[in-house]
């Protein structure tokens, strides 16, 4: 993985505008379904309607959060819990997957987690 941002080279864009309205799997549960993806190049990542576990808020995941697409299932896999997820920057408006601030903040989130699992 290069960075946060990219996603894993085995998903040979895997990533692309038909895995809108799939489900998004943490290793502990359901975290939601994917509403839209990264309009900032550079900057790959996932929109996700969380649902009700998120009080009904959308939350960001980075493409390099991905470990396995499957297309037959219509199912995104991630390697963040979701806690961590829960954890990330806040998420309050569309324009915030626009803004560089807000997606460094959300690329350090995840960096640690990367960082502190080895």
């Amino acid at each position: 993985m290069d960075t946060i941002w990219t996603a894993p080279e085995q998903l040979d864009g895997s990533l692309g505008d038909d895995v809108i309205g799939y489900d998004v799997q943490a290793p502990d549960g359901s975290v939601g379904t994917v509403v839209r993806l990264s309009p900032v190049p550079g900057f790959d990542h996932l929109v996700i309607d969380a649902g009700v576990w998120k009080f009904g808020r959308s939350v960001v995941v980075p493409a390099g959060m991905v470990t396995a697409v499957e297309h037959g299932e219509r199912v995104i896999k991630v390697r963040c819990t979701k806690e961590e997820i829960k954890d990330a920057p806040r998420f309050e408006r569309d324009q915030d997957t626009g803004d560089l601030f807000y997606l460094r903040r959300l690329g350090a989130h995840y960096e640690s987690l990367t960082a502190a699992a080895g």
